[in-house]
């Protein structure tokens, strides 16, 4: 193991009542049934731990999966989907590890400390060879993502406590943020890829949860050479399968930020191609989130501009009050880019910059 700072008679009625209304409350991901219970802190919905769950086991509820992640698959398994998925815990004791089935990069953060890289670990991950101070603890994790697509075998299996030590739910941001996108929404060529994407750096500035449901190469239109399309694939639990979809109501989403457009150039979309797509889009992530203020973002390659600004307009039109267009015209510059196309880390922070005061601005962050 190599580490590195990087930085769910008539008296009987109610009972019955009440059976149904848990009913109602199941989550369906990944095929299968999974219990759910709301979040105190949040309201909104998150997995309900399984009947056998122990403290810093894939079940225990005090272990926040932030991102969609399928935890219906197994019990004692968990995986992650998109980019930019993380987990975060509070845990007592001095020491902590982490249990992965296979070898996969990833980067971990305890309590306010520097973030550090592992490198190609499987197995028991001692995430603290120095131990720490007695009390309380916080654990965030994410694994590292190429192109949208987890570097290894991102499988969560646990956590390995202290004797006598337990878990305890960690503090839990009210808001939510989902960013839609292409390898610029995931962070490619950046050096710490999502967690140096824009995305997650606008999360954190505004004390929000975040997701990045993005896949690097993809375009808005599903094309016939294999381009991924978002427009299809925003509903599923994996990029890269036509089932099962996402089940919408294991969180709930504050605002959406769609960033889509730079390449379906390349894979022969027209325009009317693209305008249609995105407002289906538009009215996916609508249905998905009702309360949600939508920003469709000029692509910063300025493509398929008046084709989304178009169906921007024509969602308004229709009646939806809580979606905009977000002109992004002059944001980077050539020293904000590491190629022709992709933001490099400072290119990310000025797009933090422009748009975390657009998005506070509506959600009231």
């Amino acid at each position: 193991m190599q580490t590195s700072p990087h930085t769910s008679p008539r008296r009987a009625r109610p009972a019955l009542l009440a059976a149904v209304l848990m009913a109602s409350l199941l989550s369906w991901a990944g095929g299968s049934p999974a219990r759910a219970a709301p979040d105190g802190t949040t309201g909104r919905l998150t997995d309900g731990p399984h009947s056998s769950a122990a403290p810093g086991q894939p079940g225990d509820p005090n272990i926040k999966f932030v991102g969609r992640w399928d935890t219906t698959g197994s019990s004692t398994a968990y995986t992650p989907y998109w980019a930019g998925a993380y987990y975060r815990a509070g845990f007592t004791g001095r020491t902590v590890k982490l249990k992965q089935r296979g070898t996969i990069d990833l980067w971990a953060r305890i309590d306010n400390g520097p973030v550090k890289f592992y490198d190609d670990v499987k197995g028991t991950v001692n995430l603290t060879p120095t131990a720490l101070s007695p009390g309380n603890h916080t654990l965030q994790v994410n694994y590292q993502v190429v192109a949208g697509s987890y570097k290894g075998d991102a499988v969560f299996q646990g956590l390995v406590l202290d004797s006598g030590a337990t878990t305890f739910a960690p503090p839990a941001p009210a808001k939510l943020v989902e960013f839609v996108g292409d390898s610029i929404t995931v962070g490619t060529t950046t050096s710490q890829n999502a967690r140096t994407a824009y995305g997650w750096l606008i999360g954190e500035r505004l004390g929000v949860e975040h997701t990045q449901i993005a896949q690097g190469g993809a375009c808005l239109v599903a094309a016939a050479d294999g381009c991924v399309g978002l427009e299809r694939q925003f509903t599923k639990l994996n990029p890269n399968a036509a089932t099962p979809d996402w089940n919408f109501s294991r969180y709930r989403a504050d605002a959406v930020v769609i960033n889509l457009g730079t390449n379906d150039v390349g894979h022969g979309v027209s325009a009317a191609q693209f305008q249609s797509a995105y407002s289906s889009l538009l009215r996916k992530a609508r249905a998905a989130y009702p309360q949600a203020w939508i920003f469709a973002l000029e692509t910063f390659r300025g493509r398929f501009v008046p084709q989304t600004e178009a169906a921007v307009k024509a969602a308004v039109a229709g009646g939806d009050a809580r979606v905009s267009f977000v002109d992004t015209t002059g944001w980077l510059g050539s020293g904000d880019l590491t190629d022709s196309v992709h933001p490099n880390d400072r290119g990310h922070r000025v797009i933090a910059d422009r748009l975390a005061p657009v998005i506070a601005a509506r959600i009231g962050s």
